[in-house]
């Protein structure tokens, strides 16, 4: 009986580690070839036009947790909806292909807190906040309450002076 029981155990691991790999075979969004600086400068003049702040995810298209944030926020209606009314999104590769090194330089370098790491500029093109996202884990996924956190604490109305006229 705990021969059969193993070898099924063995079975669902390996399963796991298929559906795994094909999701991962889905995940697509970060683009080795492109340039990461003028990526960027486009979604820092679409934020400045729409009034909202640019969300850089730094990662790559061989990273899970990257695959795994990407899908927790936009099949969430109300974290997608807060990062679609206040963010120009971003994906900046990183990976054996280009690395971005100019641009990681830039931004002081980033990568120090693993992958994936959240950049928040302005519609000015200025740093405004980097976010180690190991503090939004939640066992195999993100937690809901501190991503909402994150992304409603950076928003360009978050930042508006005026907010706080009175405290």
């Amino acid at each position: 009986m705990n021969g059969k029981r193993m070898m099924v155990a063995a079975l669902l691991l390996m399963l796991t580690q298929v559906v795994s790999a094909q999701d991962m075979a889905k995940f697509n969004l970060y683009k080795p070839t492109e340039d990461g600086a003028k990526g960027i400068s486009a979604a820092v003049a679409e934020a400045a036009k729409s009034g909202k702040n640019v969300f850089i995810q730094i990662g790559g298209n061989w990273c899970i947790w990257c695959a795994r944030f990407h899908d927790f926020v936009t099949t969430d209606p109300q974290l997608d909806s807060v990062v679609k009314a206040n963010y120009v999104v971003y994906h900046l590769n990183y990976s054996k292909e280009n690395t971005n090194s100019e641009l990681l330089k830039k931004y002081k370098f980033p990568q120090r807190f693993g992958f994936p790491v959240f950049l928040i500029l302005d519609g000015k093109g200025n740093l405004l906040h980097t976010q180690n996202s190991a503090y939004l884990e939640k066992d195999k996924s993100y937690d809901k309450n501190k991503v909402m956190g994150f992304l409603l604490d950076w928003t360009v109305k978050a930042l508006d002076p005026a907010q706080y006229k009175d405290q």
